[in-house]
């Protein structure tokens, strides 16, 4: 009789934006020009579920609300294949460039466009860039007010825009009630280095990304990473941006999709939720009493 394999460890959650709303785009590409960029989201998206589904895994799908408004049965689609649904802002701002008032209303407008475009709840959120520091506890407060049962915004490493070096590796608890569920990182030699993905993925060979999960996991970790679906496509149109922005955002696009899909097969992939299904399922509970 055959074993059956132990549910995966790890949980591999995608960012979902297109190319033009990231930060290093800011600067160049206004919000107000966004309907007319030529847009890569449904194609670059659809070519993830397709992976998914190859390598029999499902993720979490941190969505912006401008996208979901946009493209709804994208999120529908999205929701049907099995996978979480979060929410990624509204405006893909960072956090600690708004007010609170600026942040309540870009987090409820962007909840309620993610979950409207699936019918489904969106448990989680994730902040743009990492960008939800320790220091600003009324964003942790505003995130619970809106019926949000966990945040996965901090990567707890030393980062010259989003990094949260003192924060814990491990989940806990907030003031809020709320779990923080941070970015996985390989502790070594005192050190705590990025494992996650995204540009880290596209940058470092695979033996690194592998050997950091591997780490991550025997340190007790239950490793949550990322990737953003225009990390796919070296075809996406070009724009024109500082060298050091052009090199973190371009480099390693061709080589993403065969690092991901040995990643898959290698530690495979639960959403969020499910992942710690443990600690939320406790949460709700409380909640409900």
């Amino acid at each position: 009789m055959a074993q059956v394999p132990p549910p995966p460890l790890v949980s591999i959650s995608v960012d979902l934006e297109d190319y033009f709303q990231v930060e290093v785009m800011a600067g160049v590409v206004s919000r107000r020009d966004w309907e007319a960029m030529p847009a890569r989201v449904e194609a670059n998206t659809e070519r993830l579920l397709d992976i998914f589904a190859a390598t029999r895994t499902r993720a979490t799908f941190f969505v912006v609300g401008w996208i979901a408004q946009r493209y709804p049965r994208l999120i529908a689609q999205v929701a049907a294949a099995g996978h979480e649904l979060g929410c990624h802002s509204y405006w893909h701002r960072p956090v600690f460039h708004l007010t609170e008032a600026e942040f309540r209303d870009d987090t409820r407008r962007a909840k309620a466009a993610v979950e409207d475009a699936a019918g489904v709840e969106a448990p989680g959120y994730r902040a743009p860039n990492f960008s939800l520091r320790l220091d600003l506890p009324w964003a942790w407060q505003v995130l619970a007010e809106a019926g949000f049962r966990y945040d996965s915004s901090l990567h707890p490493i030393r980062h010259p825009f989003y990094g949260a070096a003192g924060a814990p590796r491990q989940p806990f608890r907030l003031d809020s009630g709320m779990w923080e569920i941070p970015m996985a990182t390989a502790a070594c030699f005192g050190q705590r280095l990025p494992v996650a993905g995204g540009g880290y993925w596209r940058l470092a060979p695979l033996a690194y990304s592998r050997w950091g999960l591997q780490r991550a996991l025997c340190q007790g970790l239950r490793p949550v990473c990322y990737l953003h679906p225009w990390e796919l496509d070296p075809a996406q149109p070009r724009v024109r941006l500082p060298p050091a922005s052009r090199f973190r955002h371009y480099v390693g696009l061709a080589s993403l999709e065969r690092k991901l899909r040995a990643l898959l097969r290698e530690f495979g992939s639960l959403p969020i939720r499910e992942l710690y299904a443990a600690e939320l399922g406790a949460l709700r509970m409380e909640v409900s009493a």
